[in-house]
């Protein structure tokens, strides 16, 4: 199928890593009338920006946490350098994070990352990166600005209303646009399940549940008796920053083997699922797990339980991009809303590389809009996620790219753009800005990822220094990695 009307006003909801990718591409185009980055920060990077213990502690994750339609996020006014205060929003950031993709495979194709950075770079690196990538974009945001509404303009040729709030004066606002790109990420709503006996417990022991969107530093766990739930990569890395200062062994509660095999110090203990908050009348702080085991007096529990899908923004849609959160529906190869194709959703695959899949995805998204590639009818586009329902599962499954499936869908992305109809006013030949491909050296490095990762931790704080694959002892040419 073609799209029904002529793109010319596209808004992207986001100045994170995917709607900064997103902007560059749609630029590239050359076809674009109007190119709107609607930002509710006062700086780029989404959640990249870290927000501080002090501003945390102003925000709380209810328990238990299931619904993805909370309204939106109110700024927290912290002073800047200059007079003027800026628009603060609470991110899923730590004090002490790094990321858990090496540099090699964290960029973008068009810019480097400084000589000097760590194999593993730190979230204030990530951020000047991003900062000096938006750089030749910043005219086309409006920072700020936080997208209270999008809804179906005109259903036949798929246009859109976008109602906005300007945080500093409180006015709202509603502009057409042809298109529309959600990049406000999925890392907002913290997803805390329900759990027997879990609200009771909590309201007689209030402020020991948290979820990780609150954790900053270890400290405030140091010799108490501590429980983190979840294994994925924040639950395995706050683990191993809590169980160097709480008292005893770290409780380490997790349903399935991790995807980041990290080795288990035997200050850890590992334990299965919780399955009840023990009654407070008969125990003292007191959990049950999955195989009957009890501990009591537990004096603070870490969800690391990740988040939902949330666009309170579009509850308007028919049919819905969200329900229960878990995933997202009525969207096609994990980009395009089904109905109305004008509306895309950049990144929503888990365990995956997000800058590179950011641009490929853009790449593709700019090419339909700017009419040089088409899409299936929308019973083919139906008949792709009922597959893929089929496959990986209808829950949160849904959106898991473990390697090599997230190599796979990178290069698929990319071998589509590179289909798109040539225009001579165009780069590359005709063909546009174009994103990455993997190729074997790529692979190999995503294929040793939780070795390379784990041999990095390893160094301990000389990991500071490392700033290659070749300096851990992973290098290309000896072990694979070259054609």
């Amino acid at each position: 199928m073609t799209i029904s009307t002529q793109v010319r006003r596209v808004a992207v909801i986001g100045a994170g890593p995917s709607g900064l990718s997103a902007v560059k591409y749609l630029l590239a185009e050359k076809c674009f009338d109007t190119v709107d980055v609607l930002e509710q920060r006062s700086s780029v990077g989404g959640t990249w920006n870290y927000c501080p213990a002090a501003h945390k502690q102003a925000s709380s994750t209810p328990v238990p946490q299931l619904r993805p339609w909370e309204p939106p996020e109110e700024p927290l006014w912290v002073a800047a350098g200059s007079a003027q205060k800026e628009a603060v929003f609470v991110s899923a950031l730590y004090e002490r994070l790094e990321t858990n993709i090496p540099k090699e495979l964290m960029k973008y194709s068009d810019q480097s990352w400084p000589a000097d950075t760590q194999l593993f770079p730190s979230h204030a690196t990530v951020l000047r990166y991003l900062e000096e990538y938006a750089e030749d974009v910043r005219d086309h945001i409006r920072f700020e600005t936080q997208v209270l509404d999008v809804r179906v303009d005109n259903p036949q040729t798929s246009t859109w209303a976008v109602t906005t709030r300007n945080l500093r004066s409180g006015c709202n606002s509603t502009e057409l646009y042809d298109a529309v790109v959600v990049a406000s990420g999925h890392y907002n709503v913290p997803y805390l399940p329900a759990i027997e006996g879990i609200e009771t417990w909590n309201k007689t022991y209030p402020g020991i549940i948290s979820h990780s969107k609150s954790f900053d530093s270890p400290e405030q766990f140091r010799d108490r008796k501590v429980v983190v739930v979840g294994n994925s990569a924040s639950g395995v890395d706050i683990a191993a920053q809590i169980r160097g200062v709480c008292k005893g062994k770290l409780l380490s509660s997790t349903r399935s083997e991790s995807s980041f095999p990290l080795s288990t110090p035997s200050n850890i203990l590992q334990v299965p699922e919780i399955i009840e908050f023990l009654p407070p009348s008969k125990h003292c702080r007191g959990l049950r797990f999955k195989d009957g085991r009890i501990e009591e007096d537990i004096d603070a529990i870490v969800f690391c339980t990740g988040y939902l899908y949330a666009y309170p923004f579009l509850s308007s849609l028919e049919p819905p991009v969200i329900t229960d959160g878990r995933r997202t529906l009525n969207v096609y190869r994990q980009i395009f809303y089904i109905e109305h194709p004008t509306l895309v959703f950049p990144v929503l695959p888990q365990r995956v590389i997000p800058f590179p899949l950011s641009e490929n995805q853009a790449a593709v998204f700019a090419r339909v809009w700017s009419s040089r590639l088409t899409l299936p009818s929308k019973a083919d586009m139906h008949e792709w996620e009922n597959a893929r329902a089929a496959e990986r599962g209808d829950g949160k499954t849904f959106h898991l790219l473990p390697f090599p499936l997230d190599a796979d869908y990178l290069n698929s992305l990319y071998d589509w753009a590179a289909q798109a109809a040539t225009r001579p006013e165009l780069d590359n030949g005709g063909h546009g800005k174009q994103g990455i491909r993997w190729e074997k050296g790529e692979r190999w490095i995503r294929g040793q990822l939780p070795e390379i990762k784990k041999a990095f931790l390893a160094q301990g704080e000389q990991r500071h220094h490392i700033r290659s694959l070749k300096e851990l002892g992973f290098d290309l040419e000896t072990m694979g990695g070259k054609d």
